[in-house]
């Protein structure tokens, strides 16, 4: 598989980014099933209390037996908000914060209608922050699940120890945690602001 191939996630992990700054395109699944607790509705960013998982509430019913485009967001709770504000308690008083806050802001105030939508615009903005010439395609059917080098959608997990050796950076509360690896990419961005592409190996 010449293209890599992964699923939509939720401010991605820095792993997401760093297959993005080794390519000069990407494929993302577009006809699969929602897959549930995995990064498709969820990140984590790094908190006072330390890792903490921001997951998008999605409307009821059948989401696994549904086309990931076209899963809804459900916004019968105020989940923007709380994510809002959890990203500024978290990050506020990290180097570059003030810097990029405007960029996401909007983000929490706008509703989409479609979880696929939303993820991929704030993937493209981070794709513009960071910095990275990486062109976005979708797949026009679904493509089985091999072994095949190249194939992240089911790799890239919560629940999945990954093989993936970032390269550390200062983050904050690193005088109570240790680094801690693969937040989202959000937690690189807000602590080394225009260097983060570097940490992206």
């Amino acid at each position: 598989m010449d293209t890599p191939l992964l699923s939509i996630a939720y401010l991605p992990p820095v792993e997401y980014f760093s297959i993005m700054a080794n390519y000069d395109s990407v494929k993302v699944e577009s006809k699969e099933h929602f897959v549930k607790q995995t990064y498709r509705n969820r990140a984590v960013i790094l908190g006072a209390n330390g890792p903490l998982p921001l997951i998008i509430p999605l409307k009821k019913g059948k989401n696994n037996q549904q086309l990931i485009t076209e899963t809804e967001i459900d916004y019968s709770s105020n989940w923007q908000t709380v994510h809002w504000r959890a990203i500024k308690s978290a990050y506020g008083g990290s180097p570059f914060f003030e810097h990029y806050a405007d960029f996401f802001a909007s983000y929490y105030q706008r509703r989409y209608l479609y979880l696929f939508e939303y993820n991929i615009e704030l993937t493209k903005l981070l794709l513009k922050l960071f910095k990275l010439n990486c062109e976005i395609s979708f797949s026009s059917e679904f493509i089985v699940p091999s072994a095949i080098a190249g194939d992240y959608r089911y790799s890239i997990t919560p629940k999945t120890i990954s093989s993936y050796t970032p390269i550390p950076y200062r983050q904050v509360f690193s005088d109570k945690f240790t680094f801690t690896p693969n937040l989202s990419a959000i937690d690189l961005l807000f602590c080394m602001g225009n260097r983060a592409n570097t940490a992206l190996n």
